[in-house]
């Protein structure tokens, strides 16, 4: 099986006066059709940086980044656009949903520049409501929903485009602990139907229901390996020792 994102010898280089900071540092990863995986980190670990570049929101210093055997590395805005409106699905943390538009029209958003007709925009937006269990919420405006119900809009409008890779950035950080819980729950079930999806995250316990963990720590990988509950914790402070770094 061919991976669906790798990365080969990613960096990514900022100057800041005379000095170069490495945000990503020589990272290296294969991610194959059907994984849920977490990108985790604190910040300024460089776990951000990863993401926009998988997500076709920026591009490496160096390296490179095959989606889908697809060099994206140097692709011009235009180009990396038209990779995202057709390949990728985005989550977001603070939902970004428009707050004029009702429920159907936020998650049709992605399917405009698709050249579908109207009905077909329609029925996609309509089958992701219904993945997600809002379909009598169509009408609805955001500001009339709570917050776990306006998490769910975004994962519907994820999913109307039919992506190859689901990008969830931070999707629990404004959520309470019952309903990240359920956030997540949902998720799982959505890898489960066969969805790849790369979560974004500082949190440990939501690493955990992921089934393979990155560990980035000032822009390297310190740990790949299965998702394993409160052990994550241990193995990776466990391979920085080993490393001289201090996690």
């Amino acid at each position: 099986m061919e991976p669906l994102i790798e990365f080969r010898d990613i960096y990514k280089i900022y100057e800041m006066g005379d000095t170069e900071v490495h945000a990503v540092d020589g990272v290296s990863f294969k991610v194959y059709p059907g994984e849920f995986l977490s990108i985790i980190g604190q910040s300024g670990s460089g776990k951000s940086t990863c993401m926009n570049i998988i997500g076709c929101l920026d591009v490496p210093t160096s390296g490179t980044y095959l989606l889908n055997g697809q060099d994206v590395s140097n692709m011009s805005d235009d180009e990396q656009a038209e990779i995202r409106n057709e390949m990728l699905g985005f989550i977001f943390q603070q939902y970004n949903l428009l707050p004029k538009l009702n429920v159907l029209e936020n998650v049709k958003l992605p399917l405009l520049y698709r050249g579908l007709s109207e009905h077909e925009q329609n029925q996609r937006a309509m089958e992701a409501l219904r993945i997600v269990g809002l379909e009598s919420k169509k009408g609805n405006l955001p500001s009339q929903l709570s917050g776990g119900q306006q998490q769910r809009v975004s994962i519907a409008r994820a999913l109307a485009g039919d992506p190859s890779v689901i990008l969830a950035d931070e999707p629990t950080g404004a959520l309470d602990s019952r309903t990240s819980a359920e956030v997540i729950d949902f998720l799982t079930e959505l890898n489960r139907a066969g969805n790849t999806i790369v979560l974004i995250t500082h949190d440990n316990m939501i690493a955990s229901k992921t089934k393979r963990v990155i560990r980035i720590q000032d822009g390297k990988i310190i740990y790949d390996g299965p998702a394993l509950g409160d052990e994550i914790i241990k193995l990776t402070l466990e391979m920085a020792a080993k490393r001289g770094v201090e996690s």
